[in-house]
C-alpha cells in the first residue's frame, strides 16, 4: 500500500528504527565473538548452547540492549518533536485567535508532514477568513453608519423646522421628504439582497422571459432621467426567451443604467444583447470618462465608489452594482467591468441559458 505525508514518515521513522536496531545487535555480536574468541576464548561460552552466557556476555547484552534503547527513544523524539511542533504551533495559536489576536498563524517547520500541513494550512485559511469577515463586518458597519446618517439628518432638520413653524409646509419641501425616505427604502432594499446572497438564500422565480421586451421597459421607464443625465439610449436587442426571474433581472438592468445615469459623461449608452456560447449576455457600455483597471477589480464589491466626491453628489450607496453581482451570482452567471470601445466603460453580464 502506497503511503503519504505522515503514514509515510511514521513508516519510514519506524523501519530505519528496527532496521538500525538489528544492524546494532548483529553487528555488535559479531564484532565482539569475532575479537573475544581471537585473543580470549574464555570469556565466551564453550559450547553454543552453553547457560547462563558468562559475564562477558552478560555485559554485551546489556550494552546492546541500552544502546537500542538509546536509538529507539532518539528516534521517537524526533519524529515526536516533527509532528508535536505544527499541532502545538495550531493549539497555542486557537487559545491566541480565542482571546481575540486574529492576525495569530500556526506554522509547520516540516512540510512533508502532509496530514499535519494539511491541518496548519486549513487553520490558517480559518483565522485569515474570520479576520476578513471580522474587517468587512467593520467597514459595512461603518459604511451603513455613514449612508444612513445623511438622510436621517435631512429629514430630521426638516421635520424639526415643521414642527417648530421655521419652514412653510410645501409641495417642493414635501417631495423633498420622501426622496430621501425613497433613499432609504433603496438602501434597505439593497442591503436585504447582499444578506440573502451571503447566506445563500436570495430566491429566485425562474420563468420564460423575454429580457429584450424587459430591457425596453426599464430604459422606458428611466427615459426621462437619462434624457436630463445627457445620455441617448442606442438599444441592439435579440428577442428571445431566456428562463430567469425577470424582477432580478430587471433590478441588474436598473442598477446598470442608474449607475450610467451618475457617473458617465454625456453620450451615447449603447445597450445590447446577444447569444454567446449558450449564455444570454448583456452589455451597457457608455462613452466615458472610463474606469481605471484597479478600481474596475473592485467595482462589484458593496460601498466601492470611484470619484468619492462626486459619488456622494450623485445620491449613489455604493451597492448597486454589488446587487447586480449578487443576482447574476444567484443565476449561476458572470458578470465583468470591461474596457469600453468608445473610452467608456462596459459592464457585460453573462446568463446560462439552461441553469
Amino acid at each position: 500500500m502506497r503511503t503519504t505525508g505522515l503514514s509515510r514518515q511514521l513508516a519510514l521513522s519506524l523501519s530505519g528504527m528496527v532496521l538500525g536496531v538489528m544492524l546494532l545487535l548483529h553487528v555488535g555480536f559479531y564484532l565482539f565473538y569475532t575479537i573475544v574468541t581471537r585473543f580470549n576464548p574464555a570469556l565466551v561460552s564453550p559450547t553454543v548452547d552453553s547457560w547462563p552466557p558468562t559475564p562477558s556476555e552478560w555485559a554485551l547484552i546489556a550494552i546492546l540492549t541500552v544502546l537500542g534503547l538509546f536509538l529507539a527513544v532518539h528516534t521517537a523524539l524526533r519524529l515526536s518533536r516533527r509532528i508535536l511542533q505544527p499541532l502545538n504551533s495550531v493549539a497555542e495559536s486557537a487559545r491566541q485567535l480565542a482571546r481575540g489576536d486574529l492576525s495569530v498563524r500556526a506554522s509547520s517547520e516540516d512540510r512533508s508532514l502532509g496530514e499535519a500541513v494539511g491541518l496548519v494550512d486549513d487553520f490558517n485559511s480559518m483565522a485569515e477568513r474570520l479576520e476578513r469577515m471580522t474587517c468587512e463586518l467593520v467597514t459595512w458597519n461603518a459604511a451603513i453608519a455613514h449612508e444612513l446618517r445623511t438622510p436621517v439628518t435631512i429629514l430630521r432638520g426638516r421635520l424639526q423646522g415643521l414642527a417648530e413653524g421655521v419652514f412653510k409646509p410645501d409641495e417642493a419641501l414635501f417631495r423633498s421628504l420622501l426622496g430621501q425616505v425613497e433613499g432609504l427604502s433603496r438602501l434597505i432594499d439593497d442591503l436585504r439582497t447582499l444578506s440573502l446572497a451571503d447566506s445563500g438564500h436570495l430566491s429566485l422565480q425562474r420563468a420564460p422571459v423575454d429580457l429584450a421586451a424587459e430591457i425596453r421597459a426599464v430604459v422606458e421607464l428611466l427615459g426621462p432621467e437619462l434624457q436630463a443625465a445627457g445620455l441617448v439610449p442606442e438599444l441592439t436587442l435579440e428577442a428571445r426567451t431566456t428562463c430567469c426571474d425577470g424582477a432580478r433581472l430587471r433590478q441588474v438592468v436598473l442598477a446598470l443604467l442608474e449607475n450610467a445615469r451618475r457617473h458617465a459623461s454625456p453620450g451615447a449608452l449603447r445597450i445590447s444583447t446577444a447569444r454567446t456560447d449558450g449564455a444570454f449576455v448583456l452589455s451597457v457600455e457608455d462613452a466615458g470618462p472610463g474606469i481605471s483597471a484597479e478600481l474596475a477589480a473592485h467595482i462589484f464589491e458593496a460601498f466601492v465608489r470611484g470619484e468619492e466626491s462626486r459619488s456622494r453628489q450623485s445620491g449613489g450607496t455604493g451597492l448597486g452594482l454589488a446587487v447586480v453581482r449578487a443576482i447574476v451570482h444567484a443565476h449561476h452567471g458572470r458578470v465583468a467591468c470591461l474596457p469600453g470601445s468608445h473610452g467608456g466603460t462596459c459592464f457585460r453580464v453573462w446568463l446560462p441559458e439552461a441553469s
